[in-house]
């Protein structure tokens, strides 16, 4: 697995250079924006690790660039923890954000997520995780077998965030996907679907499986726990 690194901290590269290589990784530095853009087009990593606070191009910028022309996994790293900083790297394209200071752990476990994702349930004839499985072609759900009655709307949500099955997505992507751009600021419509979604489809909705919530973000569906 190739990962590239973009980070303005020595101190910050050498740790995850180090620890990505003891889980055999090939590894590759940026110590800025032009620098991650270039490796970035020329090298084909198979996952991004952007920090956004850097001089010159942020990593807002580089993700906006990388997100033109690439569907690369980007996990944002930043010591800003505000709602707004991780809604508009989300926004912009991020897979997943983590905030520092980080364990490498966990950061490996969300290179895991990142890379699990298929891809999109338009290449796949179905989707399948826990007991719950989904026929794209005959637009079937069926939960440990029985089947579960969704509106073309709860189906739609549920297929798009099990194609991005482990990533975080933001109401705002979440509205304009399955509703369209005039419902981007609609989140009331949102938390409806989302509450009919989960007592459809979870044991127990008010400790959901599969749809979790990120608090003041948005939605991240859950293929396994980590």
């Amino acid at each position: 697995m190739k990962v590239l690194v973009i980070d303005d901290e020595p101190q910050i590269r050498r740790a995850l250079r180090a620890g990505l290589e003891r889980a055999n990784c090939e590894v590759m530095l940026a110590a800025n924006g032009d620098e991650g853009l270039n490796i970035a087009a020329t090298s084909s990593p198979d996952v991004v690790i952007l920090d956004l606070a850097m001089p010159g191009m942020d990593g807002y910028q580089v993700c906006k660039q990388i997100r033109t022309w690439s569907k690369t996994p980007i996990i944002v790293l930043s010591v800003r923890d505000s709602e707004d900083d991780k809604i508009q790297a989300l926004d912009l394209g991020a897979d997943d954000y983590l905030t520092k200071p980080f364990g490498v752990r966990e950061l490996f476990a969300r290179v895991r997520a990142v890379l699990r994702r298929t891809g999109g349930y338009d290449d796949e004839p179905s989707f399948a995780c826990a007991g719950l499985n989904i026929d794209y072609a005959k637009r079937r759900v069926l939960l440990n077998t029985e089947e579960v009655h969704l509106t073309p709307k709860e189906y739609d949500l549920l297929c798009y965030m099990a194609q991005n099955a482990d990533r975080v997505l933001t109401h705002r992507q979440l509205l304009t996907k399955v509703w369209g751009p005039e419902y981007a600021n609609d989140s009331h419509t949102l938390r409806v679907h989302i509450a009919n979604l989960r007592n459809k489809i979870e044991e127990h909705p008010e400790r959901p499986r599969f749809v979790h919530t990120e608090t003041r973000v948005g939605y991240r569906f859950k293929s396994e726990s980590h």
